[in-house]
């Protein structure tokens, strides 16, 4: 879909840690990748899912079975994990969305997995290698997860996007899809009040944080007015 359409990364410490394994038939590409980077990929301690949606837990199952490495993911999106399949409908967020929403691929199936690390909360990732945590961070989906790095770096899943799926980048937008915007904007500035020095998203170049959060102050007016007119869809679990 494009070099920095959809995002996968490797953190690096005494263990690397794969964030994010992108769609289905991405693991090999993926596999190699980390190679090119100078690391072994069996040598990869964890595959961190940000959340349940097909883009990013796609090849999850077959880079598990390339690398070797367990997969962690939140409680709250299990379901898709174990099926295969994202949940539906998808709630889109503006045109952007409701273009994508008549993409067959986002509506299809991957290979499914359990993940041997089930997130409940906020959770080190000292014991795979890496200096950073997982922070829960609801609201593009109920079980979205970003990974923040003890030197601020924070990879955000689709917390924020680029504009346009990434094709211009540096300008915050919402992705897509969203199954709660109100409680998605809440996750994103609880991350920000914690002054991440960069954030990685899912979908486009690195964001500048003081950016996002002008961003976030247009987005908290626009979506208050969108519920005042009773025009704000939320997923209904």
């Amino acid at each position: 879909m494009g070099r920095h359409t959809v995002n996968a990364y490797l953190l690096l410490g005494r263990r690397p840690v794969v964030v994010d394994a992108g769609t289905p038939g991405s693991g090999r590409r993926i596999y190699e990748q980390i190679a090119e980077h100078g690391v072994d990929p069996t040598d990869v301690s964890l595959i961190v899912i940000t959340h349940g949606h097909i883009d990013h837990f796609g090849s999850a199952a077959e880079l598990h079975r390339l690398t070797g490495a367990p997969v962690a993911g939140h409680v709250a999106d299990l379901g898709p994990f174990r099926s295969g399949r994202v949940r539906e409908p998808y709630l889109p967020t503006g045109p952007m969305g409701r273009l994508m929403n008549r993409n067959e691929k986002l509506h299809g199936r991957a290979d499914p997995f359990e993940p041997a690390v089930l997130i409940r909360g906020e959770t080190s990732l000292d014991d795979f290698g890496i200096a950073a945590r997982i922070m829960p961070t609801p609201g593009h989906t109920a079980g979205s997860v970003s990974v923040l790095t003890d030197e601020g770096d924070l990879v955000a899943g689709d917390l924020i996007a680029n504009s346009f799926m990434g094709l211009i980048p540096g300008r915050p937008a919402n992705p897509p899809f969203h199954d709660d915007p109100r409680q998605n904007l809440a996750s994103l500035r609880e991350m920000l009040a914690l002054n991440p020095t960069t954030l990685h998203v899912g979908h486009g170049t690195p964001l500048d944080p003081d950016r996002v959060r002008r961003w976030a102050d247009r987005e908290h007016r626009r979506l208050s007015r969108l519920a005042a007119a009773g025009r704000l869809p939320t997923r209904e679990e």
